[in-house]
Order: C-alpha cells, then structure tokens, then sequence
C-alpha cells in the first residue's frame, strides 16, 4: 500500500528486490520482486508462513543481507550496494534490532548491555550512560539496571533488548518474532510498549507470524511465496485473521 498522499519522510523504499539462490531451472526465489515503501511513524507488521520469504525480507530491512537485484533506500539512502563495512555502519547507526533470543551478553548488567553498541559507535561514556539510563526508564526497568540477564525474567530481558535497540536513537525499530520466547502476560507488556514507542513518533517494523502480534500493528503486510500478497491498513489497531 503505498500512501501517497502521506506527509511522511519514506523510511523504507525497497523497489523490486529479488534474493535467488542457485541458478537456471533449480533457481528458488526467496524474494520474487518485492516493492514496499514504509513512512516514518507507521507501525508494520509482516506476515506470513515458513518460506513466505518474510524472513529474508527482515535481512534485507536490516542490512544483514544483500538482495540479487533491485534497490533498497533506508532514510533516504541507498545500501543495496553497500559492502559489509558501510552496512555495519548504517545498522549501528539506522536500525535498532530486537531479536526473538534476546541476545543479551551473559554476566553483564542491562545497563552495559544497552551501552554497548553506542561503544562500537564511538560515543563518549557518559553520553552512552546517559542515553542508556533514559532507555532503560522508557522500558520500565530503573529499578534493574545493575541485574545480569540471569537475574531478569524473560519479558524483562526482551525489555532490555528494546532499551539496547532505542539507545542508538534510530530511524528503523525491527523486531523478529519478538514475542516468541515470551509468555502470555510479557507479550502483551511488550506490545504495549511498541504502542507506547510508535506513539512518540518511531517506526516499528515487527516480523511475526503470529495473527495477535499483527493486530496491534496499524497496517499488516502478508507474504507468500516470496511476494507481497496483500497490504492492509488497520485504522482501529485490528484486523481479522
């Protein structure tokens, strides 16, 4: 769905991607000419079964993967043909990524753990502590900032990862099945949280096949067989399974 009359900055502008894997009559087709524009401050949900090609489109959101053709313009920049090192640069500096896994590092607390990428950065210490410190009060948890992950429930380490992902302050949050490893009531503490975060203004981008997740989303992308089936807005944060 392409909302042209939007006064929106285009965050997303992916325009005719293909993924191939092999070549000639063997070739598979993960991505079969994809074209999606998404606008700063919308909420997306993308849906759709095992091999819908949903999963390689999140790497080619992400910058984690590079398409076989076609373009992909993040903030108005164009990476489809960018080597790994300006791809790292633009994740770390564009993209805040909450995994399904958490992927906290162990014996360290959830404040080191949010600083962290603002390190590889080059932010200065107590800029990193600063922004942390207010990331992790958005996400509820200044009363656990010196906890290791062992020492956090699972909801509240997926809350630490969504404080390590809005620290860096970027233009894209892109959650993968961020729900799940989570039980019922964290999930729903978790989506109020993406509400409360789109509602001050960030696109969030969520990967999920999971028809409750995509309910909360404003509009609902569904995939299949490496293409865009239908494209959904949900004006009343609801839409039909």
């Amino acid at each position: 769905m392409d909302n042209q009359t939007s006064n929106a900055s285009v965050v997303i502008d992916v325009r005719k991607a293909v993924k191939k894997y092999g070549s000639g009559e063997s070739a598979i087709y993960a991505l079969a000419g994809v074209d999606l524009k998404i606008y700063a401050g919308e909420y997306v949900a993308i849906m759709g079964p095992s091999g819908s090609g949903k999963s390689t489109l999140m790497n080619m959101l992400g910058a984690l993967d590079i398409m076989t053709s076609g373009q992909y313009f993040l903030d108005g920049i164009e990476i489809s043909s960018m080597d790994e090192n300006a791809l790292s640069v633009v994740r770390g500096r564009k993209i805040g990524f909450i995994f399904q896994s958490f992927n906290l590092i162990p014996r360290t607390t959830a404040l080191a753990n949010v600083e962290l990428p603002m390190a590889y950065q080059g932010i200065k210490s107590a800029e990193r502590k600063k922004r942390a410190l207010a990331a992790l009060q958005v996400v509820g948890l200044t009363d656990r900032v010196s906890h290791e992950p062992t020492e956090l429930s699972g909801g509240q380490q997926q809350r630490v990862a969504v404080a390590r992902a809005l620290a860096t302050r970027p233009s894209l949050l892109l959650a993968d099945e961020p729900t799940g490893a989570l039980d019922s009531k964290s999930t729903e503490d978790l989506l109020d949280l993406f509400d409360q975060i789109n509602a001050a203004g960030r696109t969030v981008v969520v990967i999920t096949h999971e028809h409750d997740v995509a309910q909360r989303a404003k509009r609902v992308i569904r995939m299949r067989d490496g293409k865009i089936i239908s494209d959904t807005l949900n004006a009343n944060q609801g839409v039909s399974a």
